[in-house]
């Protein structure tokens, strides 16, 4: 597939999955996104985990602050990405450390240690559809995929059923799966 075919296809998808998640009222979306976090902290890999980066919600994504500060209590290093120049950057967080909404909306750390990305146990990430495979269509700005490039770190997806798809996704040479889907109904561990 082209580039410029590849774009327009994965534009089409995620326009048509946000419609989706953006339809969900708020009480639901909140309460799927509860048994979301049960499924998350009940995973091995993030009982093993002594940090995690997560990312902080924006939009109708599954809500992540009970989450941070879950991990947090239980004294895992809990990381949120910023993006400085066109690469993210995992900063320590604590919940109530000082945030700014990004372009987009979501919030990143002011200030904060910068995380060895390498350290890093687990990471969240965000996406706007997946496959059962692993593949995702995120934002459109590449940033996880550039940053998961070399990291050891296991990786699951955090989303709702909705945005899980039965079809393959498409994908270029440099879209990464994730290891595990987490939704609120199940747990999709991806063969490699």
């Amino acid at each position: 597939m082209k580039s410029s075919e590849l774009k327009r296809a994965k534009r089409r998808i995620r326009k048509a999955v946000l419609v989706q998640r953006d339809a969900l009222p708020t009480d639901i979306r909140e309460e799927r996104g509860d048994r979301v976090v049960e499924r998350f902290l009940g995973l091995l890999e993030v009982q093993r985990a002594t940090t995690v980066m997560l990312f902080s919600t924006f939009g109708s994504e599954v809500p992540t602050r009970s989450l941070i500060e879950r991990l947090h209590a239980r004294g895992v290093v809990v990381a949120l990405p910023r993006i400085e120049d066109a690469d993210l950057v995992p900063i320590a967080y604590a919940p109530g450390d000082p945030t700014t909404t990004t372009a987009f909306g979501a919030e990143e750390p002011v200030g904060g240690r910068i995380l060895d990305p390498a350290s890093i146990d687990v990471i969240a990430v965000p996406g706007v559809a997946f496959d059962r495979h692993g593949r995702r269509i995120g934002y459109g700005g590449g940033y996880y995929d550039r940053f998961l490039l070399e990291l050891p770190a296991f990786t699951a997806a955090l989303v709702f059923g909705l945005q899980v798809m039965e079809e393959a996704l498409p994908t270029g040479r440099f879209d990464l799966p994730v290891d595990v889907i987490v939704t609120e109904d199940e747990v999709i561990h991806v063969s490699t």
